[in-house]
C-alpha cells in the first residue's frame, strides 16, 4: 500500500533530542504502511545525528545548503506522498499526531480544497522560567498564530501541507534565516488557497529554551526573520522609522513593568514579554534596517 504522509524532520546538530523524536514518530497509531519518515540533515551538522537516524526506519538525506528551509525542501523533493508533515528534532509528537492530522484533512466533501492542517504544541518538561513563560503565553500555539488578520501561519513543529501545494510555490524560501513559516503560509494562501484546518487533538511536545540566554537568542533570530519577511513583502507590509520609534517607546513601558518585584506567574509573564520584545526588536533592526542585508536580499532575489 502506498504511504499517504511523509514526515520531514530537518536536523542540525540534533544528537541530544533526535532519538526521542524518531522514537515517537515510529510509535504512531497510524499504520506503518500509511506514512514514511525522512530525516534531512543540514550539511553543516557536525555531531552524530546521522548515526542516530540510521538506527531507525527512516530515509536519511543530506541537505546541500545550510538552514532548516533548505533541509525541508530536500525532504519535499524526496517525497512522493499526497501530504507532507513537518516536525523538528527537538519535538516529541504524541502517538495519535499523524492520525489526527490525516483525519482532519480528509473529513467532509471538500477535502480536495484543503491546503493542510496544524495541531497544538505543548512544552515538554517545562521546568525552567523561560520554558514556563512560553507555555503560559502560548508562544507556539497555532490557534493564536492562525488568527492573525493579515499573516496567519502555523509553527513548523506541528503542521501538514498538501505536497502539490508546496511544489506550486517552490517550497520554502531558503533565503530566510528564520521566519520561513510565515512566508510559506502567506505564499500558499496567495497562490494556491484553500482551507487550512486547526486540529487541537494533534499534539506535539516541544522542548522550550531552558535558559533566558537561549530564549533571548531564539527570539533575536525570530526578529531577524520578521525583518526579512517585512522587507521581502514590503508591498503588503507597512513599517516606518516612526513606527520603529513607537515600538521602542512601548518596549520602555514593558521594561518598567518587568522591574516590578514578584515571583508569581504575573511577574514572570511581564519579564518574559520584555525579554521577548527586546530581543525581537534588536533582531529586527539587524535585518530590516540594515543596508547590507537589503543589498544581500536584493541580490539573492535576482539570483533566485
Amino acid at each position: 500500500m502506498t504511504a499517504k504522509i511523509t514526515v520531514v524532520v530537518p536536523v542540525h546538530n540534533g544528537e541530544t533530542t533526535l532519538s526521542d523524536c524518531l522514537s515517537a514518530l515510529q510509535s504512531q497509531t497510524l499504520r506503518e504502511s500509511d506514512y514514511q519518515l525522512i530525516v534531512a540533515i543540514d550539511h553543516a551538522t557536525r555531531d552524530s545525528s546521522a548515526e542516530i537516524a540510521r538506527l531507525f526506519d527512516t530515509q536519511l538525506i543530506w541537505s546541500a545548503r545550510h538552514g532548516p528551509g533548505a533541509a525541508r525542501n530536500a525532504g519535499i523533493a524526496a517525497s512522493i506522498t499526497e501530504w507532507i508533515a513537518f516536525t523538528d528534532d527537538d519535538c516529541i509528537p504524541s502517538r495519535r499526531w499523524l492520525s489526527k492530522l490525516l483525519r482532519a484533512v480528509c473529513q467532509g466533501n471538500n477535502s480536495d480544497g484543503t491546503l493542510g492542517a496544524a495541531g497544538q504544541i505543548f512544552g515538554f518538561q517545562s521546568q525552567s522560567a523561560p520554558a514556563r513563560f512560553v507555555d503560559l503565553t502560548g508562544g507556539l500555539n497555532a490557534s493564536n498564530h492562525l488568527m492573525h488578520p493579515k499573516f496567519p501561519y502555523a509553527p513548523l513543529g506541528n503542521v501538514m501541507y498538501r505536497r502539490k501545494a508546496l511544489e506550486a510555490v517552490g517550497g520554502f524560501d531558503e533565503r530566510y534565516w528564520y521566519g520561513e513559516a510565515i512566508d510559506l503560509h502567506y505564499r500558499l494562501l496567495q497562490v494556491v488557497g484553500g482551507r487550512f484546518l486547526y486540529e487541537p487533538q494533534a499534539v506535539v511536545f516541544h522542548r522550550h529554551p531552558a535558559s533566558w540566554k537561549a530564549y533571548w537568542r531564539q527570539q533575536f533570530y525570530y526578529g531577524q526573520g520578521l525583518g526579512q519577511f517585512m522587507f521581502h513583502h514590503k508591498d503588503v507590509t507597512e513599517w516606518s522609522k516612526w513606527r520603529e520609534l513607537t515600538a521602542w517607546g512601548k518596549l520602555a513601558g514593558l521594561g518598567v513593568r518587568a522591574c516590578v518585584p514578584g515571583n508569581n506567574d504575573v511577574a514572570l509573564v511581564c519579564r518574559g514579554i520584555f525579554v521577548k520584545q527586546a530581543a525581537q526588536r534588536l533582531g529586527f533592526i539587524a535585518t530590516h534596517w540594515n543596508p547590507m542585508e537589503w543589498r544581500r536580499w536584493k541580490r539573492s532575489m535576482r539570483d533566485a
